[in-house]
């Protein structure tokens, strides 16, 4: 067996490690931590990695703040931010059959 050079099994590493500036949002509340469509009305604090550790940037009031702050390009809460709302592109509607996830007609 051959031995990896270090440069190419550093950049394998560093390629597999968080990168800092990542966001992500948990629950703040009481009881163990539970996923995130259990409680959508439970407040919520944004962490970010900084390399070593998450540190808290900012309590948001639930659920869909936080996706809005995970999601925008600046990873700010969006000022005045409209939600546009239309249809779906690319969605076809399902088809008739009897899936197993469909409930039995009586």
């Amino acid at each position: 067996m051959t031995d990896e050079p270090l440069d190419r099994w550093a950049a394998r590493r560093q390629g597999r490690l968080r990168k800092p500036g990542e966001r992500k949002a948990v629950t703040l509340g009481t009881g163990p931590q539970r996923a995130a469509h259990v409680d959508p009305d439970a407040p919520r604090m944004i962490l970010e990695w900084d390399g070593f550790a998450w540190q808290p940037l900012m309590p948001v009031e639930n659920y869909a703040e936080a996706c809005r702050v995970l999601n925008s390009p600046t990873g700010e809460r969006p000022a005045g931010d409209v939600e546009v709302t239309g249809p779906v592109v690319g969605r076809t509607p399902l088809a008739p059959g009897t899936g197993r996830h469909r409930k039995p007609r009586s």
